[in-house]
């Protein structure tokens, strides 16, 4: 089984942080990866997605606060994923946070959206994915309003809005 440079990250940090093998961390991600009902490879994904949005959704990148449109998104209507059109969030569910990102309380339903533990920053987040293609979204923290108490703070450039 061959693992990237950033799966070898992830499983060690995963084993620094709460002792679980090497194994066994590693094997989770590599099953994580591979349950997306949409599958592409790389060279499809870069034909179908802009340069921002590939780096985003299939390298994980993030991108510069307030320079997406979907920021300052008011209408009523859905955000969905760019890569699939999964629908991730609602504008009912959208609120100012503050940090240049769209962020919502909650996904327009439980299986819209995935988790994983990420630590890219050497800091555990989490990192949240489209159930449908595996495409990085952004993350989740626990500052978030009523009711929840989350905020999934998402990334333009990964989702695309349909107005209602």
């Amino acid at each position: 089984m061959a693992f990237s440079r950033r799966s070898l990250l992830i499983c060690f940090g995963v084993m620094a942080a709460g002792g679980v093998s090497m194994l066994a961390a590693c094997s989770e991600e590599a099953i994580a990866k591979s349950k997306f009902p949409v599958t592409k490879t790389d060279a499809q994904w870069k034909a179908q997605l802009t340069p921002r949005q590939y780096r985003v959704l299939r390298q994980e990148h993030t991108e510069t606060p307030r320079s997406s449109a979907l920021n300052t998104e008011k209408r009523k209507g859905v955000y969905a994923c760019a890569g699939c059109n999964n629908r991730l969030y609602s504008s009912a569910h959208k609120y100012e946070s503050g940090t240049g990102w769209p962020s919502f309380y909650q996904p327009i339903d439980k299986g819209a959206v995935g988790r994983k533990a990420d630590y890219g920053l050497h800091l555990p987040r989490t990192e949240i994915h489209c159930a449908d293609c595996g495409g990085h979204l952004g993350h989740v923290f626990d500052d978030g309003p009523k009711p929840t108490g989350l905020r999934y703070c998402m990334n333009g450039d990964a989702m695309l809005f349909v107005p209602a």
